[in-house]
C-alpha cells in the first residue's frame, strides 16, 4: 500500500471513529479549518512533526496509528475511500445515519 494513501485513510478513520469533522480537527490542531481536507483530499502531506501531532491528536502511539486496519482493502477500505471525496455536507449526512444505525 503507498504510504501517502495509507496515511491519508488513517486519518479519514480514525476521525470518522472519534466522531469529528475534518473542520473542527483542523481547528483543535490549530491549524486552519481546511487543513486536515487539504490532507486527506492528496493536496498536501503533514510534515514529521505535524504527523506526530495528529497521532498525538487521537491519543495513540505510532505504532498504533501504523499497524495496518484489519481489513485493509476489505469493506472498511472501501466505504473510507468514497468518504474520503464527500464534502462536508455529505459527510454530515453518513454521520447522521451511522449514529442512527448505531442506536
Amino acid at each position: 500500500m503507498d504510504h501517502e494513501r495509507f496515511i491519508r485513510e488513517r486519518i479519514t478513520e480514525l476521525r470518522i471513529r472519534r466522531g469529528t469533522s475534518e473542520h473542527r480537527m483542523s481547528l483543535e490542531l490549530g491549524k486552519s479549518g481546511s487543513y486536515i481536507r487539504s490532507i486527506t483530499s492528496g493536496m498536501a502531506m503533514p510534515s514529521a512533526r505535524e504527523l506526530f501531532n495528529i497521532i498525538d491528536y487521537f491519543e495513540m502511539t505510532p505504532s498504533e496509528f501504523f499497524a495496518a486496519p484489519p481489513d485493509a482493502g476489505g469493506t472498511r477500505a472501501r466505504l473510507l475511500a468514497r468518504i474520503q471525496k464527500m464534502p462536508d455536507p455529505e459527510l454530515e449526512k453518513v454521520e447522521t445515519f451511522i449514529s442512527w444505525i448505531e442506536k
